[in-house]
This record gives structure tokens, sequence and C-alpha cells, in this order.
């Protein structure tokens, strides 16, 4: 008799072995699941190429001026395993801190690990900034440096349960090269 309580007593803790050993294993799993899959990140926009459709630019040290239409690619890096559903928003060009013209932003959505590109139109003048100092001195040298800023404010959607609010900010620089019409050098942060 004592043979088989002994025996029945192994049998228990091992079955007790065996079911704290599943417990530490979903742990672990349900762990490296919230640390690796369910970490949102803040997805990425960046301006990914830039075409000087027309321009035209007057150097003259007494009334420097330019008029220009750029078409935009903005991507939306999303690394998240949810979408990113994100808001209708501007992107703002700017010539030494003045404003000198905006493109629109569509609302759209960033598909899990996925990229959206969005084709983005903007007409840039410098009525603003006519009276700088330097806008002659760039005009005239061929080189005028712009910078695009935006903010796209949207949610990213985890298995259609968590929502969690991410904002992702655009800071690009763009050189347009204004006596061959090109943008030469993009930069963004």
């Amino acid at each position: 008799m004592t043979r088989g309580n002994e025996d029945s007593r192994r049998k228990r803790n091992r079955c007790f072995l065996f079911i704290a050993a599943g417990i530490i294993l979903q742990t672990i799993i349900i762990l490296l699941f919230v640390i690796f899959v369910m970490r949102i990140k803040t997805p990425k926009v960046r301006l990914d190429s830039v075409a000087v459709d027309s321009l035209t630019a007057n150097s003259s040290p007494s009334s420097p001026s330019f008029k220009v239409q750029i078409n935009a690619l903005v991507t939306v890096k999303n690394k998240n395993f949810g979408h990113y559903k994100f808001e209708g928003s501007k992107v703002t060009f700017s010539y030494k801190g003045t404003t000198v013209g905006e493109g629109t932003i569509a609302k759209a959505k960033a598909k899990a690990k996925k990229t959206k590109k969005i084709n983005v139109t903007a007409s840039l003048n410098s009525n603003k900034v006519s009276s700088h100092s330097q806008l002659s001195s760039d005009l005239s040298s061929g080189n005028l440096t712009l910078t695009a800023y935006a903010k796209l404010d949207g949610k990213v959607h985890l298995f259609k349960v968590i929502k969690k609010k991410k904002s992702a900010n655009l800071n690009c620089t763009v050189h347009v090269d204004t006596k061959a019409k090109v943008v030469h050098v993009l930069t963004c942060k």
C-alpha cells in the first residue's frame, strides 16, 4: 500500500510540474508577444521625391521673386502590426522661416508593415518674402533652399481592439536648382 501511495504522489508531483512548466511557458510567450508585437511605434513621414513642374525666378536685387509648381511624393512608413489611420493635413513649405506655399495630404490609411505613398502638389511663391535680403543672392546663385513641414495626427489600430493615438512629423529640406529647374538635394530628418 505504501508503494501505491508513493507512485500516486509521484504522478501528482509530475502533473503539478507539467502544469507549472506550461504556465511558465505561456507567460513567456505572452510576455514576448507584448514586447514585440504590441509595442506601438510612431510611423515615419518623409518626402520621397520632389519634382519641379514649373519655375519662374527673378533675381534682380530690386524685386527678387519666384513662382514654383512642385509635385511631391510623401511616404508614410508604418512599422506596426496594425494599420495607421490618419487625418488630412497640410505640408507647409517655407523659405528662411516664412511660409511660401502649402500642399494637402489627404486622409488615408497606411496598412500594417507597409508604406503608403501620397502625391502632393503645391504652388509656391515669394509674395511674402520678396523683401528678404538673401533671396536675390540665392536666386542668382541658382540654389533656392526650402523647408517642408507637416504633422499627421492619427491612430494605430491593433487587432481592431487597441487604438493608440500617434503623431508623425515630416521635416525635410529641399534644395532647388533654379537654373536647371530641378531638385538636386532632398534631405529629411
